[in-house]
């Protein structure tokens, strides 16, 4: 049975293709591992939930080691109440575990695959037939849908009264029943259509049972931003894919969905809803579970006690070396493939082998055929491009991974693990920095998994990199490169750009880059850098100065007559109320003014009125804009290119 659904609602239920759909209803009892240092003290509590509950008694492992406890068939609302009771002396395990994500992980089976392939195959079949649905307007705005796409092989336009276009949508996909439904903003849409459609009493064809799984929306902190997730609802036997809002897609594909899904053990519906981080920690969860490896609900490794000096020595995080800015010619950027979850492999690192070094860790082995994944999928994107979206995903898992080793409540994390990665990185980064200079190379910059060198043979200098490491690297060739830099002239570590050997521009930390840039002053500087890419030499730069300053001219003087549209800027919430006048204030303003309630972590759009009163209007509730302001950042984003210029002039003025 190819699995492509799953969740668990009283039993475990699945929504295949075996000879056609094929569904199964699984019972699957609620249970979790229970254990004490020294059960004597809780033996009323034992006593108690063996009177309510069955219990039997156990040995189970851990990442440590076998523990001796009991399995108590209850849900989580008993573990709850055990860990309150006992003060949090009691170590629960597998209680926050999906039950599916579990059921199939015991059972030998994983999602989007048969049961006899390797779910680290990169060349899997898909199975399904899918649709695609586009509903024109704005789902945050718009109280009617009146125009809707359908394309099923063929493409049509549903159009009307909102009553007459739900229910040939509804009756389109019934006809069509796909398995797959690819849908912008659907975990928006999707909602408004059940609601309709139940008031209208029509039969809910989205699911294929008339049942939905709900994912409520939330504000939440990562990474030192606040983000915000839309609610969803899921529909039962069928993958429902938000294309506007998954990253996961946005990145991989339908296919890099389902990679994700067989790696995790995970739903599809789930995979494209969850952030890298989520995948990743998801994966070691179902890992751990094939291997019959408890999962703790609560961490009880915090970080030991340690000196300052001891903090100091280990706490630094990565290495960088600092460019000098200027633009460079005949430039190679090494990069490390996947450098920290090579470390962890290769370095054998898990909470566990810390005390135990011989000991084979948990983390390394579960993420060696990932890591041997990713190297595949990168030599094969180059010549198929059909693997370019499974190795991006995959390059997000793998860079999420070592963060997640730091997190506090990371499952199979410990702060000391993290730090002994960036201890190794800043070692190796030191050694290619000497093997470069003995070989005659010039570093012009170093960022913590990769180098910026001049010299050559680079083969030999790639070779002597990858025999005293142990670990892959890959080498980008540029013509030029120009390295930016920060208010006080110092060299920027993430803002650069240059040409390529294959005549590719790289562009990295430029307000082309950024999210907030509005698309008009996008659209010059992307313009900008194609002219760019024409340039083999600093002489050909030279050249091109009069087209370049042409571009700006038109640009500054098109702005009179600009769309509006093109003005808008984007910015992502961090809170709702501020202390001081500031754009991101007005427009939090503007938008209850519309009627529209944003909340934190919300990314919303808005054109600046008056810049010197922070006046800005929604983006669908304007007409006007302040010509001087958007000028100064039409004049920022010209300020990039206009050092690169100053840089050939004066490097050919002066030799």
């Amino acid at each position: 049975m190819w699995i492509f659904d799953s969740y668990y609602r009283g039993c475990v239920e699945l929504w295949g293709k075996k000879h056609g759909l094929t569904t199964a209803s699984v019972a699957y009892p609620q249970s979790f591992y229970l254990h004490f240092n020294d059960p004597h003290c809780h033996w009323e509590l034992i006593e108690g939930l063996q009177s309510r509950h069955s219990v039997n008694e156990c040995r189970f492992r851990t990442i440590y080691g076998e523990l001796d406890g009991y399995k108590v068939y209850a849900n989580r609302n008993v573990a709850d109440r055990i860990e309150k009771q006992t003060g949090l002396a009691a170590e629960l395990y597998n209680v926050d575990v999906r039950h599916d994500q579990r059921y199939l992980a015991e059972s030998d089976l994983f999602p989007c695959g048969w049961q006899n392939e390797s779910r680290f195959d990169p060349d899997f079949q898909i199975p399904l037939s899918q649709i695609e649905v586009v509903v024109r307007g704005d789902p945050s705005l718009d109280k009617e849908i009146s125009c809707v796409g359908f394309r099923a092989g063929r493409i049509r336009r549903l159009e009307g009264n909102e009553n007459t276009v739900i229910s040939d949508l509804l009756n389109l996909i019934k006809a069509h029943d796909p398995d797959v439904i690819l849908f912008p903003f659907a975990d928006t849409w999707v909602h408004l259509i059940v609601k309709r459609a139940k008031r209208l009493g029509l039969d809910l064809t989205l699911s294929r049972s008339g049942w939905f799984n709900k994912i409520a929306s939330r504000s939440y902190w990562s990474y030192g931003k606040m983000n915000y997730k839309d609610g969803a609802m899921i529909p039962d036997g069928r993958i429902l894919i938000d294309t506007a809002k998954s990253f996961t897609y946005q990145e991989g594909g339908l296919k890099g969905v389902l990679l994700a899904s067989r790696l995790t053990g995970l739903s599809p519906n789930l995979a494209s809803r969850f952030t890298p981080g989520t995948l990743i920690s998801s994966y070691e969860v179902f890992e751990a579970l094939r291997r019959g490896i408890a999962v703790p609900f609560r961490k009880k490794d915090p970080e030991r006690l340690r000196g300052f000096q001891e903090l100091k020595d280990w706490d630094k995080g990565g290495m960088i070396f600092q460019p000098d800015p200027g633009v460079y010619e005949k430039v190679h950027e090494l990069d490390f493939t996947s450098l920290y979850p090579s470390i962890i492999v290769k370095y054998n690192l898990s909470p566990e082998t810390l005390k135990e070094p011989d000991k084979k860790g948990f983390l390394s082995t579960v993420l060696a055929p990932l890591l041997a994944l990713r190297i595949e999928t990168k030599k094969r994107k180059k010549v198929d491009p059909e693997f370019m979206g499974i190795d991006s995903v995959l390059k997000w898992m793998l860079v999420t991974c070592f963060g997640y080793t730091g997190y506090r409540n990371a499952k199979f994390g410990q702060i000391e693990v993290h730090e002994h990665i960036t201890y190794i990185s800043r070692d190796l980064l030191m050694k290619v920095k000497e093997i470069a200079e003995s070989l005659n190379f010039q570093v012009l910059h170093g960022i913590v998994d990769c180098l910026w060198v001049r010299g050559e043979p680079l083969s030999n200098f790639k070779e002597a990199i990858e025999s005293e490491t142990g670990i892959l690297t890959e080498v980008e060739s540029f013509d030029w490169i120009v390295f930016l830099p920060l208010a006080d002239g110092l060299g920027a570590y993430n803002r650069y750009f240059g040409r390529l050997s294959d005549g590719k521009m790289k562009v990295r930390g430029v307000m082309a880059r950024r999210r907030d840039t509005p698309q008009y002053i996008r659209r010059m500087q992307e313009e900008l850098f194609r002219v760019l890419s024409r340039a083999c030499s600093l002489v050909d730069l030279h050249r091109m100065e009069p087209e370049l300053y042409d571009i700006r001219k038109r640009y500054l003087e098109g702005l009179v007559e600009v769309d509006v549209n093109e003005l808008v800027i984007r910015r992502r919430l961090s809170r709702l109320s501020y202390s001081r006048k500031c754009p991101e204030a007005s427009a939090v303003q503007a938008h209850l003014r519309c009627g529209f309630s944003p909340v934190p972590g919300m990314e919303i759009g808005y054109v600046v009125k008056d810049a010197s009163q922070w006046m800005v209007d929604a983006e669908w509730n304007t007409s006007q804009f302040d010509h001087k302001y958007y000028e100064m950042l039409l004049e920022k984003a010209w300020s990039e290119i206009g050092i690169l210029l100053e840089q050939v002039d004066y490097g050919l003025k002066n030799g």
